[in-house]
């Protein structure tokens, strides 16, 4: 049995035993349902458990059978003891929180596809001098729907399945979107670099903003934060790395959004240039011909200009035409809300908004996105190089469809009424789903911190935060009771959160470390959309404050919705 020993004032040592907790006791009433009162629990006894606890619906006998092989020790025979069962429940991979992750013992859920996608960068475009440029992806009737670039779509082996309609207009989707996509740093003096770049298309970003500026000599581009002290980048660099990582995450379409500062001379420049740095992408030259209704392939892809409001807002979103996209900062978009905030969702049904960071985050913080999904806008634009908790909102908004960056509209934000009435995200609607949420017990800190991470003198005091983000109405926070001195704490506290537009809310989950003589300090996090929640007991990981994956860390819960489905 491991123990840890802790000096005070180098005088004398406090010696604390790492004892880890043993099932709680749902996990044996659940273990002694299942079995019939006996000690093991079979591969049929499983998948009722599966089937009826977990709400695995499709789940099969094979699938059953293959976690029982997979869970059990070499030596061991017949079906899981409510040890092995325990353990079962903490695996991550096997009992994965959301919808849009498919455990890696489901192997005969979600049958493979392909279709294809052409090449991002030989687009049939103009270089302008308009200030801003838009790349979408449209097809030869403009009616712009999402395909994919032409891999598998993932759901076997635990990895991410995507599960929402993907045939709908770019319109109805919300896109992972970046601000500053080069900048390592703040806003005022970090350098520029193709490495943001390349992380942000790690995690899934789907838009990549790039500013263009002509270099000192005047004869070629450079990608720099303009009028600052920021160091520049080459373009060449930035789109060498965007055709190398652009789908690796992520089979979906690339959008690359250009703040243009160029003449025109260099703005013929940039279209050689992504010309040839697209070149070795694949494309669908060879593919079939195919009919005009068609919504898997495209034969090619447009720009569409796009900018701020030149007069005024409420005109600019009442305007007919062509699909456009217009840019309002933070600030802009909600003084917008207060007055015209059925317009802009009425707007966002078709057209495009893109919300940006105020210009006074020098540090590259970020704002509250929620507010721009609620009013619809497509691309909330979101510094990738900070961390805090608007990140993590927006990177568990993204984990949502198997995490390929595209996140399918809520119906409500697309409907319209008899007389023309839409979604109003001010107005309390009536609850809708009260969402049962049970933190039981975590793990896995005292193999990824050092003993004296938290507490110079002791083990840690842990406690969770537990809130809900969405429409004003669905706002909440909990918190637990705190645990003191112990690596493997045990709350078993249940909260209830009644949320009256659910497919909008997300679940944030914050563990802290309770300090009396100054800030508490962070012991992991994850960001959940309500509407991927798997229910029942499931075993969630937790995430740094950038937002990747601890190794080890993670808690034990339940998830139930009372209310109609999502």
């Amino acid at each position: 049995m491991a123990t840890h020993t802790y000096k005070v004032f180098s005088c004398f040592n406090r010696k604390f035993t790492l004892t880890e907790a043993g099932p709680p006791p749902d996990v044996q009433n659940a273990f002694s349902k299942f079995t019939a009162g006996a000690s093991s629990m079979s591969a049929d006894d499983l998948l009722r458990f599966l089937e009826e606890h977990q709400g695995e619906e499709d789940c099969t006998a094979f699938d059953s059978e293959r976690i029982l092989q997979q869970s059990q020790k070499e030596d061991q025979e017949g079906g899981f003891d409510l040890h092995d069962f325990f353990h079962f429940l903490q695996h991550h991979e096997y009992n994965v929180p959301l919808k849009s992750r498919v455990s890696s013992c489901y192997s005969t859920l979600f049958p493979q596809k392909k279709v294809q996608f052409p090449n991002p960068f030989l687009s049939d475009r103009k270089i302008c001098g308009e200030k801003e440029l838009f790349e979408l992806t449209f097809d030869v009737k403009k009616s712009c729907r999402m395909v994919s670039h032409g891999r598998e779509e993932r759901g076997l082996n635990g990895r991410p399945n995507v599960h929402h309609d993907m045939n709908a207009p770019l319109s109805h989707y919300f896109i992972f979107t970046g601000h500053n996509s080069y900048l390592t740093g703040n806003q005022l003096s970090s350098d520029c670099s193709d490495v943001p770049i390349i992380k942000a298309l790690q995690r899934g970003v789907r838009v990549i903003e790039l500013d263009l500026w002509p270099n000192s000599d005047k004869d070629d581009i450079d990608v720099v934060h303009g009028r600052t002290l920021t160091a520049p980048i080459s373009l060449l660099q930035c789109l060498k790395s965007i055709k190398e990582y652009a789908f690796v995450k992520s089979q979906y379409p690339l959008i690359i959004t250009l703040e243009d500062h160029l003449t025109p001379d260099l703005q013929a420049k940039v279209a050689v240039k992504s010309a040839d740095e697209g070149s070795s992408l694949p494309d669908n030259t060879n593919e079939p011909e195919i009919d005009d209704k068609s919504a898997t392939e495209y034969k090619r892809l447009i720009t569409i200009h796009a900018g701020k409001p030149k007069g005024n807002i409420q005109d600019e979103l009442k305007a007919a035409g062509k699909v456009r996209r217009i840019s309002l900062s933070e600030q802009a978009l909600e003084k917008a809300s207060e007055s015209y905030g059925a317009d802009i969702v009425r707007f966002t049904q078709n057209n495009f908004i893109r919300v940006y960071p105020k210009g006074t985050r020098f540090d590259s913080s970020n704002y509250k996105p929620h507010i721009g999904w609620t009013y619809g806008a497509q691309m909330v634009a979101f510094n990738m190089q900070g961390y805090g908790k608007s990140l993590w909102y927006m990177q568990g908004m993204f984990r949502t469809n198997g995490g390929c960056g595209y996140v399918k509209k809520p119906k409500l934000l697309m409907q319209k009424g008899l007389n023309d009435e839409v979604f109003d995200p001010k107005i309390t609607l009536p609850v809708k789903i009260t969402l049962k949420v049970k933190v039981y017990m975590g793990n896995g800190w005292s193999l990824d911190f050092t003993p004296t991470d938290f507490d110079t003198y002791s083990p840690p005091d842990f406690y969770v935060k537990v809130c809900t983000v969405g429409v004003p109405a669905d706002m909440a926070k909990k918190k637990t009771s705190v645990i003191s001195n112990n690596w493997f704490p045990v709350w078993d506290e249940e909260f209830d959160f009644p949320l009256t537009v659910p497919e909008l809310a997300l679940l944030r989950i914050e563990v802290r470390e309770n300090d009396t003589h100054q800030k508490d300090d962070f012991g992991g996090q994850t960001c959940l959309p309500v509407s991927e929640l798997k229910t029942g007991i499931r075993s969630v990981p937790l995430y740094d404050e950038k937002g990747d994956k601890f190794k080890s860390v993670k808690l034990l819960m339940r998830f139930l919705i009372l209310g109609p489905p999502l």
